[in-house]
């Protein structure tokens, strides 16, 4: 017949781990409150920087990571080279001797409204109020730029194709080329109230105020000028 033998020594290690388990869990920093400090210091800064709606979403901590209880108040602060939106990092610290830094992952959501494409755009194609509207997006996301009015858009033309719902920055539209490198132009040189115009050649591209280079039809100079309106440079002597 199979005897069962009472092992006391196995369940007094038990008991006595246990209890190493129970003790070891006093004397640690709650995680929620390193999380909590975090969000809370993004949230400030998401206040004082920013006059829009905002969310902040803090990462999980490890389960299995120990840190000593901090007996006084934690600091939250950013690190060096970390932003205080879009996907960041925020340091949280216990000063106190013997005290601890731990870096936290963390996203600053920002909602704003932008402009985007209402249907596709040609290469070229010069932008007016119908073919934009504004939608809610996550600024932080958007780390080319934007435009939340429509009046620095208007008359400004695609420097590629864009597909619909395509959000406006300023590298995807430039202003009109009123001067083509190599055309003909007309010179505007005004002096005590008199102009006098003369022809020349476009040695660049030019939009309306850029100032380009063109050579004189008659001096054959070459002189600089700024664009005024289409084919014509205004030469200051």
């Amino acid at each position: 017949m199979k005897q069962h033998f009472f092992r006391p020594r196995g369940i007094l290690a038990s008991l006595l781990l246990l209890v190493a388990m129970a003790c070891t869990a006093e004397g640690f920093q709650d995680q929620e409150e390193i999380i909590a400090s975090a969000r809370a210091f993004l949230e400030a800064e998401l206040l004082r920087a920013q006059d829009r709606d905002g969310k902040v979403e803090v990462g999980r901590l490890d389960p299995r990571l120990r840190l000593a209880a901090c007996p006084g108040k934690l600091e939250a602060f950013l690190p060096p080279g970390a932003q205080g939106m879009g996907n960041t990092t925020v340091g949280v610290r216990c000063r106190n001797p013997g005290g601890w830094t731990l870096y936290v992952s963390a996203r600053v959501i920002i909602q704003g409204q932008v402009l985007v494409t209402t249907r596709p755009l040609a290469r070229g194609e010069v932008l007016t109020a119908d073919h934009v509207r504004l939608v809610d997006r996550d600024l932080a996301s958007l780390p080319r730029g934007y435009f939340e009015e429509l009046q620095p858009v208007l008359g400004q033309q695609a420097r590629r194709h864009l597909a619909a719902d395509t959000v406006l920055n300023p590298q995807l539209i430039e202003a009109p080329r009123l001067v083509r490198r190599g055309e003909e132009v007309t010179l505007v040189t005004g002096r005590n109230g008199f102009a006098i115009r003369s022809r020349g050649q476009a040695m660049a591209d030019g939009s309306s105020g850029e100032v380009i280079r063109v050579r004189s039809r008659d001096s054959k100079r070459i002189v600089e000028g700024r664009v005024m309106a289409a084919g014509v440079v205004k030469v200051t002597l």
